[in-house]
């Protein structure tokens, strides 16, 4: 399935709802959020019958997210319905980690095929106060969780901020990437959020980049591997057995390479992070769509996918002013 601009659109990001047990400042306010109402969120039955016309289209990764998608009641049995959709071939969880202890083996169990730790810091104190919640345990605990599943796609996600992190990043990786076959990203501070409110300034890869090389040395390219890739471009450095990525979506935007829509917890296909453009897909389905009404549908939105971001225009009228967590990260 190819857009107007002929990218191939072969991924998908699910969000499975707005909430989140944590509340980070770079992501949502700490009260005062608008929770979606029960009903207006799609059914997991919706989720996987949106999954199959999008895979007889061509779609091949499903990633879940949120809010935070471990919250979600029966997730581990969504993982399995997804997974055993024809044509998928991936399905992969991004999450904070926290409850993640008590549920890796089963969601490994039931087809997950990758997963992705969104974290920080590695100091206790630091985690509180960039979250407002005391759960660095947790974390730590759903870290060794999953290793002990044997599962080998992991990742990291952590956003470099001036002030807040950035003595730490070096650490960061050494931690995950020395002896482990994992991968630790960097992913620049994007202009979606709470953080230009909180007076948070990201650090530019270039500059991450430098932290790391002086610590480790040279980073060398890694060429990727066979599948379906996202917007990372990996390096490692000597005597290391995983990996570092950089997604600079500000200073390096790859808008033409990009594979990927978004369906929203209320069942928005969402064709751009950054773009209000789109289709309500749960009003579809649930004024009686056939199977064939929702591929054509998913068709003719996706070929009208925007060709960039325009994440630094001072005014687009179509840019979405809403939150990482009401969009789907």
């Amino acid at each position: 399935m190819y857009d107007r601009y002929q990218r191939k659109i072969e991924y998908v990001r699910i969000s499975l709802t707005d909430r989140c047990n944590l509340r980070c400042r770079y992501c949502m306010p700490e009260d005062g959020v608008e929770k979606l109402r029960h009903e207006d969120i799609l059914r997991f039955d919706e989720i996987v019958r949106i999954v199959r016309a999008l895979a007889s289209l061509g779609v091949r990764k499903v990633r879940l997210t949120g809010g935070e998608p471990l919250i979600r009641r029966n997730v581990v049995e969504l993982v399995r319905e997804i997974r055993s959709v024809p044509g998928i071939e991936s399905v992969a969880l991004t999450t904070n980690g926290v409850l993640l202890a008590d549920m890796a083996e089963d969601l490994v169990r039931a087809g997950l095929t990758g997963v992705n730790i969104s974290l920080d810091t590695l100091k206790a104190a630091s985690f509180t106060e960039l979250t407002r919640r005391p759960f660095f345990a947790r974390v730590e605990d759903g870290i060794e969780a999953i290793a002990a599943t044997g599962l080998r796609d992991v990742k990291f996600n952590c956003v470099p901020i001036a002030g807040v992190n950035e003595a730490e990043l070096p650490e960061l990786v050494a931690r995950f990437t020395r002896e482990r076959p994992w991968k630790f990203r960097f992913i620049e501070l994007m202009p979606i959020g709470c953080a230009y409110e909180a007076g948070l300034r990201g650090l530019p890869m270039a500059e991450v980049r430098s932290i790391l090389e002086a610590a480790f040395g040279p980073l060398r390219p890694v060429l990727p591997e066979r599948g379906v890739h996202g917007p990372a471009v990996y390096y490692q450095a000597d005597g290391f057995a995983g990996q570092v990525g950089f997604i600079d979506a500000m200073e390096h935007q790859f808008c033409s390479s990009c594979n990927r829509v978004r369906l929203t917890a209320e069942g928005f296909l969402k064709l751009c992070l950054n773009a209000r453009t789109g289709t309500d897909l749960r009003g579809l389905l649930r004024s009686g769509m056939s199977d064939d009404g929702l591929r054509h549908a998913l068709q003719q939105a996706i070929y009208h996918k925007p060709q960039e971001h325009y994440f630094k225009a001072a005014s687009y009228d179509e840019k979405d002013s809403r939150a990482m967590y009401q969009v789907g990260g």
